[in-house]
């Protein structure tokens, strides 16, 4: 049985980024492309987006083999930290990754995660 999980990154979006793209480039991370059919191959997943102004919060949900959340995160980490991602068209969004953190799942994203998992 899956663990659920929540990785919050702040970031800074430069001027005229996606704010989908931090979102698209952990999907990469995880699963090698944005579009892929399911299921996702290491962790079922979402990621939620506020925006205000160039400041981002990302909550990513996923549900995941306890065993590999660790690799989860250094994954997500990872796909931040590069700053950048292409998106459809080609057209590079750049952000600064202000910080991660592990966070707690709230009693909304508790269903949200179930859903994911498909349980």
């Amino acid at each position: 049985m899956p663990g659920f999980y929540v990785h919050e990154a702040t970031l800074r979006l430069d001027t005229g980024a996606d704010a989908a793209a931090p979102g698209a480039a952990i999907t990469v991370a995880l699963c090698g492309s944005w579009e892929h059919p399911p299921p996702c191959p290491l962790a079922a997943h979402h990621t939620a987006v506020q925006q205000e102004g160039q400041s981002v919060r990302l909550r990513t949900i996923f549900a995941a083999d306890p065993r590999q959340e660790a690799e989860v995160r250094r994954r997500i980490d990872a796909a931040l930290a590069t700053g950048a991602q292409a998106g459809p068209d080609g057209a590079l969004s750049r952000w600064t990754l202000l910080g991660t953190i592990a966070a707690e799942l709230t009693s909304a994203e508790h269903e949200h995660a179930r859903r994911i998992a498909g349980s």
